[in-house]
């Protein structure tokens, strides 16, 4: 029993990681991207439509890749980056890369859900369109924001399990090996448990955080 735990706890700790760190680095390469594809849609900002179907097209050729597959074609990337592909620290880059375009998506989605009333009264005043994004969309957007960074989260725990069968460490690739291959659904069934009081978790305090922000608006 008491290797049982260790093995879990290890092995939730590494996945904690992976999520953590890669939520990290999807929101710095997905934030932008998702500013950038509200400015430039034909309801946004600075409308841009060339640029904005190219960006969009891009964001939906990387959602569109199965991300086992995706993982696959970014070995040489992990390798050239950390000198090896697989384990904990290798998967977080391509668990970042394949939660980046859902973030943009997100992002886009929240934004375009504030009232255009308020943009035109910030124009009015003589914003700029930084301080339009900066003052008015983001913090208008916020719960739908942190509603998206918990579903961000939730998925980026789903990937992390399915990185495990590919070498990628954590809850994933210890229902795997120690689990399935080896016959023992205590420790299958010990990494599921774990994986649904993440998500559990993390949607329960998402949730409250969202409502809260909404309350206090």
């Amino acid at each position: 029993m008491s290797q049982i735990l260790t093995l879990v706890g290890i092995s939730t700790l590494q996945t904690l990681e992976m999520v953590l760190f890669s939520t990290l680095f999807s929101m710095v390469i997905g934030f932008p991207l998702g500013v950038l594809l509200y400015s430039t849609n034909s309801m946004g900002i600075t409308p841009r439509p060339i640029l904005n179907q190219v960006l969009s097209r891009i964001v939906n050729v990387l959602r569109s890749f199965p991300f086992i597959i995706l993982m696959i074609l970014l070995f040489p990337l992990s390798r050239l980056i950390l000198g090896t592909s697989i384990g904990t620290t290798a998967t977080i880059i391509p668990l970042s890369i394949a939660a980046a375009p859902f973030v943009a998506r997100l992002v886009e989605t929240a934004l375009l859900e504030v009232d255009p009333g308020m943009i035109q009264a910030a124009r009015a005043m003589g914003s700029t369109n930084s301080q339009i994004i900066v003052k008015v969309l983001i913090p208008e957007s916020m719960p739908s924001l942190v509603s998206g960074i918990t579903l961000t989260i939730i998925n980026l725990i789903g990937y992390s399990a399915m990185a495990g069968t590919i070498g990628g460490g954590g809850l994933g690739d210890l229902a795997i090996r120690y689990g399935y291959q080896r016959f023992r659904p205590d420790v299958m069934a010990a990494s599921v448990v774990v994986i649904i009081v993440m998500v559990e978790v993390i949607q329960f305090i998402g949730t409250r955080i969202a409502n809260r922000m909404l309350a206090n608006r």
